[in-house]
């Protein structure tokens, strides 16, 4: 039997965009997350040209970044306690 990306993830990205402290996620639901920067080191300390350089990755279920070498899934997004792991 052969499954898709669709089937596995069924929440992809479609557009990214960002503030001076979050991400901003259109997902393929409609919905959009806001995700804070400080979670990910190398999106909070990148210039604000080098984080427009996204790209979408296996269809929407991540997003990647070549010149900051950064790949951030969707799925562990929609479940923050998967960053806040030991921080109670």
């Amino acid at each position: 039997m052969n499954t898709s990306i669709k089937d596995k993830f069924p929440v992809l990205a479609r557009s990214v965009r960002f503030t001076k402290h979050k991400m901003f996620i259109r997902l393929s639901d409609g919905r959009e997350i806001g995700i804070p920067l400080e979670w990910f080191p190398a999106l909070s300390s990148a210039k604000p040209e080098q984080l427009k350089k996204w790209k979408l990755i296996g269809n929407g279920i991540g997003i990647h970044w070549d010149e900051l070498d950064e790949d951030i899934l969707v799925e562990p997004l929609l479940k923050p306690h998967y960053y806040l792991v030991g921080s109670h």
